[in-house]
């Protein structure tokens, strides 16, 4: 494990696991629904990641994923050997099939998964969300009583201590975003931190785009783009946009996504004089980030949970920096990129007021966009998953790894 800092920083090691040629079978909770001649529907975020594991693994590389879904919402249809790496899809609440396998990478959310820790095949736990978190969604949740919502919490909190207990047996874990890394970095010596997003190098704001951004002097554009829940916050968007106009902002807001909300927001959008437009969900790459690019000065984000949001490191990657809630991943995230603000969680206000702020200091909206970007140049998809390969690679039972 030489050269590998476990607590999230690369050091002299290689960034893939070279020579190894060990197996790493890869469990994921991602949703799939099967179609017609073979094909499956597989969401596209999760489809790219596995593709890239298989690039940086030396060795065999399989996944697993369970039916069950009954939607795949950023999903895409595929042939299984279009896939480029090996997918075994089980019926719901299938065993996982771990014969052959010489480590495999499993997400701490399925509870199903945690009894493998210990067990003959080494394990390395994913894990982005913390009990804080998981039981803040469960409070937002608008489709569960109080009495449900009180047996889901109970329910968390047992899976908890279990989670916890597969740490410590675990041969490593691996943790997406600042506050899963605090919560969990004392349970086990193998821990890494990494920061999970989409944007590769060539994807990022170009010197031109910010350029162009800096000189753009008309309405303060404002995005915001994601799943229209509450658990994202999506019910702020409109009281903001209210807040503004009634401060006499000169701004435009524009929204990307779909969601139990979406209803809500197209009615509110209606008494803003065009100022806030929803558009539906789009591809990432090919339409969202040229588009934040070239038209957005700054990302408003009303998310109240401290999951990892990859939407932080993207949009700083866009070159447009983030307003949001002083949540526990983007006030810290806030405070070491220098690529945008974090008000109090839940004060809207704070918000609209901020906004309001900047609207009259634009060289302040540029100066976070330049160095949003340079510390998402630092994170970019490739070195987070170099990063993250070398790390599996040096859980590795010793008979497995090179000498």
């Amino acid at each position: 494990m030489s050269g590998l800092d476990l607590a999230g920083k690369p050091g002299d090691e290689s960034a893939v696991a070279g020579g190894l040629m060990a197996h790493l079978l890869m469990l994921a909770p991602a949703p799939v629904i099967r179609l017609k001649g073979g094909r499956l529907r597989l969401d596209v975020k999760y489809v790219e990641g596995m593709r890239a594991h298989d690039a940086l693994w030396d060795g065999a590389v399989s996944a697993v994923v369970w039916e069950g879904a009954g939607a795949v919402p950023f999903g895409a249809d595929y042939a299984p050997e279009d896939l480029g790496f090996d997918l075994t899809v089980l019926p719901a609440g299938a065993l996982v099939p771990v014969a052959g396998a010489d480590l495999i990478a499993a997400p701490a959310d399925m509870a199903g998964v945690l009894a493998l820790a210990g067990g003959p095949v080494p394990v390395v736990f994913v894990v982005e969300y913390t009990i804080g978190t998981r039981l803040r969604i469960v409070a937002l949740d608008r489709d569960r009583g109080l009495l449900r919502k009180g047996w889901s919490a109970l329910w968390n909190l047992a899976v908890e201590a279990r989670r916890r207990a597969a740490f410590r047996r675990a041969a490593g874990v691996q943790c997406n975003g600042y506050p899963a890394f605090d919560a969990y970095a004392g349970l086990n010596a193998r821990t890494m931190l990494y920061l999970d997003g989409r944007m590769r190098t060539a994807m990022m704001a170009t010197p031109q785009e910010m350029a162009s951004r800096a000189a753009h002097c008309g309405p303060l554009r404002l995005v915001h783009s994601g799943r229209l829940e509450p658990m994202k916050g999506a019910q702020d968007l409109v009281p903001v946009a209210r807040g503004l106009v009634a401060r006499g902002v000169d701004f435009t807001l524009d929204v990307f996504g779909t969601g139990a909300l979406e209803a809500e927001l197209r009615a509110g959008a209606e008494g803003l004089g065009g100022r806030l437009r929803l558009h539906d969900p789009v591809d990432f790459e090919t339409v969202l980030v040229p588009w934040m690019r070239g038209n957005a000065d700054l990302f408003l984000s009303c998310h109240r949970q401290a999951d990892p949001s990859c939407t932080y490191l993207e949009s700083l990657g866009c070159g447009v920096p983030v307003l949001g809630y002083a949540n526990e991943m983007w006030g810290r995230m806030a405070a070491e990129s220098g690529g945008g603000w974090a008000v109090p969680l839940g004060d809207r206000g704070a918000l609209v007021e901020r906004i309001v702020q900047l609207a009259g200091r634009r060289e302040a909206v540029t100066a976070a966009a330049r160095s949003g970007l340079a510390f998402a140049q630092g994170h970019g998809f490739e070195t987070e998953f170099a990063r993250r390969m070398a790390h599996f690679a040096a859980c590795l039972p010793p008979q497995r790894t090179v000498v």
